[in-house]
């Protein structure tokens, strides 16, 4: 019977020390989780008297405390704060993973370093997430140019500007007060411009507000040549406080005659006031853009996937998903880092990062191991002097059975 007491000690000890030896070999792998050898004791059935016939290994329990963050730099590099799993897939195969060194393969696709596809939402036309899972994808093809179709402009025009009466002509700057110019870029690309030239103009006798203002376009090519003649825009109105009350839309229609596409441009002036101040403009808004190359990829806290390009856009392309559950315990630890999912663990409740119970993400960063090398180091001593503990007892016995034998 001792033998056997002893026997299960052994075993239980030696399990003890896989446990804690995995531990720390695994002290400097990324999201690793550490884990912990639980043991019962075990007992005859129905007698209650019986001495304890030894020690079972029941379980190992996973740690699921939050590591420490690194830095890293790299947009890839992914961190959860608070709750929640990276989903994974390869092969049909779907696993859960606080380990977010992630990268893009040839093809584009976000993957671990096992190869398995990173998880994650596509985004609708208004860039949201359309709840549609599958796998991350980043296109790293050029962005195309897209020609301006909505132009804004936010100007302070000085009501102190004298009045023009004579007839607008741009290389005579006594027949407009301010002048300032907004880039135009047309079907192929091509960074065109409109010089926009401002007047003012008398008030009727009898009124109780500002004059008007007229603003002329002049379109010019992007070599600088002028593309037609210069005409007029749009003429703003203003009350007596100087706020814009009409005009303050307009289009223009541009044919630049370099084989692009004729642009028709929306002017928006909303905003725009007049007062005794100087000339100013206070923002610019273009929807328009250059062709770009693809630079590179940020990721939000919130899993916005997004593709920068060298003419300064970006393009969300998905949106991470995470995978949450009733009971982290009930996770089964696999290879590479993952986790499966199980009947403890309960069933995934996937979302966005920062929506329902899970986290936020820090991008540039990982999760260190929660191991505790001290912990674990006062813990391989105790299982390996358990180990020797319950030698001595076998080898003890083993030599009680060899003196009876040789007795008889």
């Amino acid at each position: 019977m001792s033998l056997n007491t002893a026997l299960s000690g052994l075993l239980g000890a030696q399990n003890g020390l896989d446990v804690t030896s995995n531990n720390l070999a695994n002290a400097s792998t990324v999201g690793f989780k550490s884990g912990s050898a639980q043991f019962s004791d075990v007992y005859p059935a129905g007698n209650s008297n019986a001495p304890g016939q030894g020690v079972t290994a029941q379980f190992i329990q996973q740690n699921y405390s939050e590591g420490n963050l690194r830095s890293t730099g790299n947009p890839l590099d992914l961190a959860i704060q608070g709750n929640g799993f990276f989903i994974t897939s390869k092969n049909g195969t779907t696993s859960y993973t606080r380990d977010g060194a992630f990268q893009l393969n040839p093809s584009g696709q976000m993957q671990n370093a096992n190869g398995s596809a990173v998880q994650g939402f596509g985004i609708s036309s208004a860039g949201t997430s359309n709840g549609v899972l599958g796998p991350v994808n980043v296109s790293t093809s050029s962005e195309p140019a897209k020609a301006s179709s909505r132009i804004s402009l936010n100007a302070a025009l000085n009501s102190a500007d004298p009045l023009i009466a004579a007839a607008f002509n741009p290389t005579n700057p006594s027949t407009y007060d301010e002048a300032t110019s907004v880039t135009a870029y047309d079907s192929l690309g091509n960074a065109n411009r409109v010089q926009l030239y401002f007047a003012r103009q008398a008030a009727s006798a009898s009124a109780t507000t500002p004059g008007p203002w007229t603003i002329y376009a002049q379109p010019e090519s992007a070599s600088g040549a002028t593309v037609g003649s210069a005409t007029p825009l749009t003429t703003l109105t203003f009350s007596s406080s100087g706020t814009l009350t009409g005009g303050g839309s307009a289009t223009l229609n541009v044919n630049w005659g370099n084989g692009a596409a004729p642009s028709n441009i929306a002017f928006n002036f909303g905003g725009t006031t007049l007062n005794n101040q100087n000339f100013a403009v206070n923002s610019l808004t273009n929807d328009g853009y250059t062709a770009g190359t693809f630079t590179g990829t940020t990721i939000d806290k919130s899993g916005i996937v997004s593709a920068k390009y060298s003419n300064g856009q970006t393009k969300p392309v998905a949106n991470l998903a995470m995978a949450s559950f009733v009971n982290n315990e009930g996770l089964i630890p696999i290879s590479s880092n993952l986790f499966s999912a199980s009947n403890t663990s309960g069933q995934p409740v996937i979302n966005q990062p920062g929506a329902g119970v899970n986290g936020t993400l820090v991008s540039g960063s990982l999760e260190q191991s929660n191991v505790q090398t001290s912990n674990d180091l006062v813990n391989l001593i105790t299982f390996q002097e358990a180990y020797q503990a319950n030698t001595s007892v076998i080898q003890g016995g083993q030599q009680d059975v060899q003196k009876l034998l040789q007795l008889s």
